[in-house]
């Protein structure tokens, strides 16, 4: 299911998949409801996972109406040079620097429409001028701060730097959040799904802040995990309808092309359909979207991370077949609203 290897300090790597290009170019359907309007709630540029760029995104998207993207870091292009406390605000400025060009270019989506950038939230107060600063270099369109709280003991994944174990409930990381709200900005939470009493202890503590949870709460089907699904979902399912009951908190439906989720699509000779897709991820999409309503929950494509499931065509179509049975109120929730409402992108 991953790829690991044991380095010196005993925690296993696990491993991005990335398919070949003869996989992606196999991954294809035809667009199914192309006529529906999509925000893209989270998505990333960078030279890892093979490379992805506003030009690759806006070819991927071809045939689906995606109107808008949010940008979520992933620690792409800081600053070489300055305070280092400032040096994550050059990964805002390049993504509004490479994304002005095809914005101009094109009218039908606006890439990077909002941007959630990160800060060192473990500043403290002190953050307050590193996001005044991201605010500043975001051309109008900085919506957030992500800082990964995503820890496990026995591995590492991913191209973030491993959290601290327990950094939601850290003093000086909530004196930096308490900031956010006087920023006028939401704050996006990665952990795997152990962890998600630590997003409700957080979720609870600043009601006035909007906290997204991404990827439906990181569950695990790795390490532990793997060909574990009925005790995870045990472990995630009671705390994810607790955290639902906070209002401040709306989720992001995706991400499970991640390693950590398991499911190693990329190993296959072929790539899935989005009906094989839609049925693979159901059994999760569903219960998030019982317990939070439609309206605060947000499709993600998480591509070029989720290429490693399919394209991203492919990708869109599954999360259709997945909203079939939706009224079209609730879809215009899940496909757009959520995230227009949440990431203020207005019309």
């Amino acid at each position: 299911m991953r790829t690991t290897e044991n380095v010196a300090t005993d925690l296993l790597l696990i491993e991005h998949q990335q398919p070949s290009a003869e996989w992606l170019k196999a991954s294809r359907e035809e667009v199914l409801e192309p006529d529906l309007p999509i925000i893209d709630a989270h998505h990333h540029f960078s030279e890892h996972w093979g490379g992805y760029f506003p030009d690759e995104l806006l070819e991927d998207g071809a045939g689906h109406r995606i109107e808008s993207t949010v940008y979520v870091q992933c620690g792409w292009s800081y600053r070489k040079q300055g305070s280092v406390a400032l040096q994550p605000v050059g990964e805002t400025e390049s993504v509004v620097a490479i994304t002005k060009d095809a914005n101009q270019r094109q009218k039908n989506t606006r890439i990077a429409a909002g941007i959630v950038g990160y800060a060192d939230l473990r500043l403290g107060e002190a953050v307050s001028e590193v996001l005044a600063a991201q605010v500043a270099a975001g051309d109008g369109r900085f919506r957030g701060i992500r800082n990964s709280g995503a820890f496990h003991p026995t591995f590492k994944h991913g191209v973030l730097p491993r959290a601290m174990q327990g950094l939601y409930g850290d003093a000086a990381f909530r004196a930096g959040y308490a900031q956010l709200a006087r920023h006028g900005l939401s704050f996006d939470a990665w952990v795997y799904h152990p962890q998600i009493r630590e997003v409700l202890d957080l979720a609870s503590a600043f009601p006035e802040t909007t906290l997204v949870l991404d990827h439906i709460g990181g569950v695990l089907g790795v390490a532990d995990y793997e060909g574990r699904a009925d005790r995870a979902r045990l472990e995630w399912l009671p705390w994810l309808r607790h955290l639902a009951e906070c209002p401040n908190v709306v989720v992001k439906l995706g991400g499970l092309g991640t390693a950590v989720f398991g499911y190693g699509f990329a190993q296959r000779a072929q790539p899935p359909s989005s009906q094989i897709l839609a049925d693979a991820w159901r059994p999760w999409f569903d219960p998030v979207i019982e317990a939070f309503g439609p309206e605060r929950c947000m499709f993600e494509s998480n591509f070029p991370v989720d290429r490693s499931a399919a394209g991203y065509g492919v990708v869109w179509n599954a999360f259709k077949r997945l909203a079939a049975g939706a009224s079209a109120e609730d879809k215009h929730w899940l496909f757009k609203e959520t995230a227009a409402k949440v990431y203020r992108l207005g019309a």
